[in-house]
């Protein structure tokens, strides 16, 4: 399929959902060098709405603690996206681990014990 002139290759979402995670990652670092309850968390995706009005922000790992530091830190880290994005609302941002990496760790758990099997 052609593309025509002034057409997006993907979606604005998309666009928005990466330039999210590339800000939010950066300022989960800076978060993490003084607020040793997020430690080496990873944002792994995020998820926007359409409506720009929310967003889920996916994480590696998150413990109750990482989770509570997150939420705590909320605002600073909404205040950062707009500092550094153009969008016209910040969205409300919603912290989760990333079901992807639990499903990616059974498989390889699953790997793992049929070579073992076959040893």
């Amino acid at each position: 399929m052609a593309q025509t002139k002034g057409e997006k290759p993907y979606p604005r979402t998309a666009r928005v959902n990466q330039i999210l995670r590339e800000v939010i990652s950066e300022a989960v670092v800076r978060i993490g060098d003084f607020d040793d309850r997020v430690g080496m968390l990873t944002v792994t995706e995020v998820e926007v709405t359409e409506d720009l009005r929310q967003a889920i922000v996916f994480m590696d790992s998150l413990s109750e603690e990482a989770s509570a530091a997150l939420e705590e830190h909320r605002a600073q880290i909404q205040g950062i996206v707009n500092a550094k994005t153009r969008l016209k609302r910040t969205p409300k941002l919603t912290f989760r681990i990333d079901p992807s990496v639990r499903t990616g760790e059974a498989v390889e758990d699953i790997i793992r014990r049929l070579r073992d099997d076959r040893a």
